[in-house]
């Protein structure tokens, strides 16, 4: 995965864009990069690998350097970014998060038109915003070229091109993921004092308290006011709200904007369909982000009520207490308990003073060790209990089996598990937000083959294991519950988390659990 801000202001914009990027570190761990445009000295960028250390130590000897009133950043999960581009639409930086299936294909087509190279990331790979930036470069102006790039890409593309008049927005085709504008207005300019700055011939702003007959002293202090208004725009709406911005509006599906310190013009009007990705709300969504205007904590919460609904519908389940697997599964725990009644607690607290973020390390093993260690486990509200834990999801499943037999050996009578979404069948297609090289990786597809003794499974039969009112799914569940040793287990079924969310189903991704688009 991965997040970006960006901000076009009539003054200087560097702290809004370093603090707002850091506020998207939950979406990438490994690369993150600045970039800001000021009239006397032009682009000043800096990238830096992020995997040894978090966001702001890297960045903060960089900013001191860095000045101009528009900037974009972001964090990455994959390829160094933003890049810097000069080509016959002007110099530019741009920044995307993607996915691009075809990239292969592309490559080739743009090839054969005579593209003369690409720079080879160092894994071998080709930067896929490399090759976005290659796709723009194809069309006689940036709007067009961004709109034939939507096109073209097979998977998913969201992106923010920063030129030095400002910063065009350009939501993916499905509006997949989210970009949000927010406006940012002083609170010196409260009162009778209008929101909008008039400018002078310079391009200097004139406040309208002059032009209102205030005193010079009133005058000069909201003319400085006004010099900090503008926009930004960015993934995740709760990065600006500390920032003094305040909620303007979000991009539809395909939509592509250009926000300049005085505005935002529409360039490209936004599609009808949409299928934005549902594991928003379920997993990689920060608690105080909202999207298509639902809350990720309140959306989690209703999960959770949901799950407890229907347990109690089957009847035989009674813990003690219910616990969420820190930090995604902890929303949906409160909404269990809220709505079961039964207390809520922490069974296992997780230490992250110190620790990275589990899934950071390249190698599995690596990652489910960091995982184990970082859960420290409180004997005291362990032994003797029957605990009800949610977690988010279950993929490969290991992680959440380690845990499961380090509750035992705390003395734990019951673990009885309930994931917060549909079992996971197919590896996803849009987003980068798994590391599964493999669809044979996810514990489903292992236990599907178990079952049927093949891995040549139609999609007949895989439609008929997502079915939750099947015999081939209650089996499948029956053979996860064994594999990884729990009391009980039932998963979210896919109508409930639907409901859940509380926006029109059609409107949203369900490719990792029935495979539809």
């Amino acid at each position: 995965m991965g997040g970006f801000f960006g901000a076009a202001l009539h003054g200087d914009c560097v702290f809004d864009v370093f603090y707002g990027t850091d506020y998207h570190s939950h979406l990438g761990t490994r690369r993150a990069g600045l970039v800001t445009y000021d009239r006397e000295e032009g682009f000043n960028r800096a990238i830096h690998n992020i995997e040894s250390t978090n966001f702001r130590p890297k960045f903060e000897k960089d900013i001191l350097s860095m000045k101009g009133n528009i900037g974009i950043g972001c964090i990455s999960d994959y390829e160094p970014q933003p890049l810097m581009v000069r080509s016959h639409l002007g110099t530019y930086a741009i920044t995307t998060v993607s996915r691009i299936n075809n990239l292969e294909e592309i490559v080739d087509r743009i090839f054969r038109k005579g593209n003369a190279h690409f720079l080879e990331m160092s894994g071998g790979d080709i930067n896929p915003t490399e090759l976005v930036a290659a796709i723009i470069n194809q069309k006689s102006s940036i709007v067009e070229g961004i709109r034939y790039a939507q096109e073209l890409v097979d998977g998913s593309l969201t992106l923010l091109l920063m030129t030095s008049e400002g910063i065009y927005a350009a939501r993916d085709c499905m509006g997949r993921t989210p970009v949000e504008i927010g406006r940012k207005v002083s609170e010196d300019l409260s009162g009778a004092v209008e929101h909008i700055p008039t400018f002078d011939r310079n391009g200097r702003p004139i406040s309208r308290a002059a032009e209102a007959g205030a005193s010079p002293d009133a005058a000069l202090a909201a003319s400085e006011a006004q010099a900090q208004c503008g926009y930004c725009v960015c993934f995740d709406s709760f990065s600006y709200l500390n920032l003094g911005y305040i909620p303007e509006r979000e991009l539809g599906p395909g939509e592509i904007d250009f926000i300049t310190p005085d505005g935002i013009e529409v360039v490209a009007e936004p599609g009808r369909a949409m299928k934005v990705c549902s594991f928003l709300w379920i997993y990689y969504g920060f608690p105080a982000a909202c999207y298509e205007g639902q809350n990720v904590e309140d959306v989690r919460y209703r999960c959770g009520a949901k799950l407890a609904d229907r347990d109690r519908m089957r009847g035989g389940v009674y813990p003690d207490l219910i616990a969420g697997v820190p930090d995604s599964g902890v929303a949906h725990a409160i909404g269990y308990s809220n709505a079961s009644h039964i207390p809520y607690c922490r069974p296992f607290v997780k230490y992250t003073p110190t620790w990275p973020r589990s899934f950071m390390p390249a190698m599995q093993s690596r990652r489910n060790l960091i995982a184990k260690m970082k859960l420290i486990p409180i004997h005291d509200l362990i032994r003797g209990r029957r605990l009800l834990l949610i977690d988010d999801s279950i993929v490969r499943g290991t992680q959440l089996r380690e845990t499961t037999e380090y509750l035992y050996k705390s003395g734990a009578e019951e673990v009885h598990i309930r994931p917060a979404c549909p079992p996971l069948v197919y590896g996803c297609r849009y987003l980068n937000f798994s590391r599964s090289n493999s669809e044979k990786e996810l514990i489903t597809r292992r236990m599907i083959e178990r079952l049927e003794g093949t891995d040549q499974v139609g999609e007949e039969l895989l439609a008929k294991y997502c079915d939750p009112d099947s015999e081939q799914y209650r089996a499948m569940l029956e053979e996860i519950r064994k594999e990884l040793n729990f009391t009980s287990l039932h998963y979210h079924r896919l109508d409930d988390m639907l409901a859940s969310v509380g926006i029109e189903p059609c409107r949203l991704c369900t490719y990792c659990w029935n495979g539809k688009e």
